[in-house]
């Protein structure tokens, strides 16, 4: 659907929006349909008008941030890796072979590599975002919870539609799809695609050069045919996605010593780099998945899901974040007119923006395969009792190497493959007419092996005196719920769920001599309570939940400090309570309002747990004997303390045409970046505004209007390197423009 309201829709999505309109949501969260307000688990929806909105500024999937409560988005990979978190629950290593918390799951498919998660969304329905452990039913690591998309489905009726943003840098922004019947009642199909790019607007003040980088293209495409039969379903389903972009743009010392704020080494539109060889970041995916559906008894369905993904990506930048120039000389010529910056000279150096000690140049290749397999056997829901019973398989291969830009070493490479198996069961009972339970069993074994293939010194071991390791373990995830009905209008419900998290190895620091370090298994207990009210008429819908988690072991990762580590290592525990609201009111169809709100308070607990510091910052926690912090006490890393979102539009008819008027906006809370805290490595208040206008006219079918995304261009800190210098990076800067809409 278009502007959420009132384009004209095919046959499929004018049932959808109908839906909507009287304010019932159907989730898949218990992977069979249900009305959201049944559900006993506390979930956060983004319709596909509010991803058009959060997106139509080229944005990837971290323009979702902030936009669900409890959901954050962020990554120091440009448009790759990003990292999700929900209730403060994620991962800050930047690593491809990073195990992530928060799972993401495309068409009951799970996205297990970063890379896979930072698939371009288009021809999306929906999203929904389980927050707590979702272990029994979604078995890959989530003990956090899980963000699932999915996408539009083919249909029996011929429908089409267009959507193309044009707007500043000459961005564009261009999505098609078309689909219907192949064979009238037996086969549908569905194709669809998406292309961005956007021009270079980064100048380079070391070399001089105008545009240097900041541009991008992507293009993505799906292919979906279905086919139906009475008693059989089938689904395939294959996408592919192409990027050439730009990494993220680390800049040197933009935060001073004792201040989270930008200073005046920070230019939005300027660098000053002397390598990363210009910072791009590439990469292809492939997806594939094929679900068949059969009826084998009037009230059994046996489902199998098959999937097979590959990638490939490739990335490099200049991590110091400036220039160093150790003549103290470019050439016996002076260095080069910067402005907007400090300089610095030390010991016959010169470096710019500020003291840059030493340089880095890092990149690094991927190249990762996915293979799931997974078999459910499921009740209908027509009876007091209802069960699921299945087997899940899962492998991954993952190829890695990272390279010293401008060194004349070669490569180190290893190779980190996962294994895991799983079998689960979940079954409900209506006690009564107001009262439901639910309960659900997993057991998950996991099995990760790390192997070195090429290494630029020769006499370099893992711990254990050889080139390969492997871990493995096995756990027992469960969740049990009970729904009860007040009224025809409230639900009230409560949850208790442990999640499990396999046992994991970090390797890329072996490129600068460092062993591995490995992390076992952490657990979650989580219990929640809350309530779901929807109004008499059906326009107003207020949903929220009060949350309880304790994590066992919880697997951290210290990254960066003066030494530049990446290890992996266990906090004894850490614990996070808070609560989130979610309101839609939809009193007509020119009017509608969405806003949700989260709290969560985190702390790691740990009385003898220390990590390294920063180079140039201002710590503020204890130290120990060796000069590390004692972060007992302290928050999750990148976990906001709160998060507001919010959207609303008004419709105004204009005989027989409409023009509306869209805003949506969200505000993120007190951040510390890392596990230690500093007064630089925070943020807090960062927020972001979007707003739409629009005409619809010849009956629904067309829209023109204007867009503008971050339109106060607002400079947030999302993220920061602390090894070498006071590195930070920030959002993206104001894009607006122009589009056109078209259905059929």
């Amino acid at each position: 659907m278009f502007s959420g309201q009132a384009l004209a829709q095919s046959a499929d999505q004018e049932a959808a929006e109908e839906s909507r309109r009287d304010n019932t949501i159907i989730v898949t969260a218990q992977r069979r349909e249900q009305d959201l307000q049944d559900v006993p688990a506390s979930i956060g929806i983004l319709s596909s008008s509010s991803l058009e909105n959060a997106l139509s500024g080229v944005e990837d999937v971290l323009g979702l941030n902030g936009r669900v409560p409890g959901l954050a988005i962020e990554s120091s990979n440009g448009r790759q890796s990003p990292r999700f978190y929900i209730r403060g629950l994620g991962n800050t290593d930047f690593d491809t072979a990073a195990s992530q918390p928060v799972s993401v799951v495309l068409d009951d498919v799970v996205l297990e590599n970063v890379i896979l998660k930072g698939f371009p969304i288009f021809d999306v329905e929906q999203v929904e975002v389980l927050r707590g452990p979702q272990g029994t039913l979604f078995g890959r690591n989530t003990p956090a919870g899980i963000v699932k998309f999915d996408t539009r489905k083919p249909s029996d009726v011929l429908e089409g539609s267009f959507n193309l943003n044009y707007g500043r840098f000459n961005t564009v922004n261009a999505e098609a799809a078309i689909g219907g019947p192949l064979i009238e009642d037996v086969l549908n199909f569905r194709v669809s695609g998406l292309y961005q790019r956007q021009d270079d607007w980064v100048d380079n003040a070391f070399t001089g050069e105008e545009n240097f980088s900041g541009g991008f293209f992507d293009a993505a495409a799906r292919l979906q045919l279905e086919l139906n039969q009475p008693g059989f379903n089938a689904l395939a389903m294959v996408s592919y996605a192409d990027s050439n972009a730009s990494a993220t743009f680390f800049r040197a010392n933009i935060l001073s010593p004792g201040s989270n704020s930008l200073n005046s080494n920070f230019d939005r539109d300027v660098v000053a780099y002397d390598g990363g060889g210009g910072n791009p970041a590439d990469r292809d995916i492939f997806l594939s998945s094929l679900r068949l559906s059969v009826d084998v008894s009037d009230n059994i369905t046996l489902t199998s899901i098959t999937s097979y993904s590959d990638l490939n990506r490739s990335g490099r930048g200049d991590i110091d974040g400036g220039a160093i120039d150790f003549a103290g000389t470019f050439g016996g010529v002076a260095p080069p007119p910067f402005t907007g910056g400090t300089s610095a000279f030390t010991g016959g150096t010169f470096s710019f923006p500020g003291d840059i000690p030493f340089p880095s140049d890092t990149g690094g290749r991927s190249d990762s395969d996915q293979f799931t397999q997974e078999i459910r056997l499921a009740s209908d829901t027509s009876s007091v009792f209802n069960w699921q019973v299945g087997a899940f398989y899962f492998e991954n291969g993952l190829l890695d190497s990272t390279f010293l830009g401008g060194a004349p070493t070669p490569a180190t490479t290893w190779q980190s493959d996962q294994q895991s198996w799983a079998v689960f069961g979940q079954v409900g009972f209506d006690v009564s007419d107001a009262l439901t339970l639910s309960g659900g069993l997993r057991y998950t074994d996991d099995e990760r092996t790390f192997e070195v293939l090429v290494l630029p010194n020769p006499t370099f071991t893992l711990d254990n005196g050889t080139l390969e390791t492997s871990i493995d373990d096995g756990q027992v995830s469960w969740d049990v719920s009970a729904t009860y009905e007040t009224s025809e209008n409230v639900n009230l419900y409560g949850r208790i769920a442990r999640g499990f998290r396999g046992p994991s190895i970090q390797g890329r620091s072996i490129a600068f001599g460092v062993p591995t370090s490995q992390a076992q298994s952490e657990t979650v207990i989580s219990y929640e309570t809350g309530f779901k009210l929807i109004s008499s008429d059906d326009t107003l819908r207020l949903n929220g939940s009060v949350f309880y988690y304790d994590v066992n072991d919880i697997q951290l990762t210290a990254v960066g400090g003066a030494g530049n580590f990446i290890s992996l290592i266990n906090a004894e525990n850490a614990d996070g309570l808070g609560f989130e609201l979610d309101f839609d009111w939809n009193p007509s169809d020119y009017f509608f309002l969405r806003a949700g709100v989260a709290y969560v308070d985190t702390e790691i607990k740990d009385d003898d747990l220390a990590v390294a510091v920063c180079f140039a910052c201002t710590v503020t926690d204890n130290l120990n004997a060796a000069g590390l912090a004692l972060i007992d006490g302290n928050p999750l890393p990148q976990a906001p303390e709160i998060n507001f979102n919010v959207e609303a539009q008004l419709t105004f008819p204009v005989g027989s045409n409409e023009i509306y008027f869209n805003a949506d906006w969200f505000v993120q809370g007190s951040t510390n970046i890392f596990l230690y805290e500093s007064l630089e490595f925070n943020h807090s208040g960062n927020h972001e505004l979007g707003v739409r206008v629009g005409y619809i006219f010849a009956d629904g079918q067309y829209e023109v209007g204007a867009f503008a995304r971050n339109v106060t261009d607002e400079e947030n800190l999302v993220g920061a390197i602390d090894f070498n210098n006071n590195t930070g990076f920030v959002n993206q800067p104001r894009i607006y423009g122009v589009s056109f809409r078209g259905n059929f």
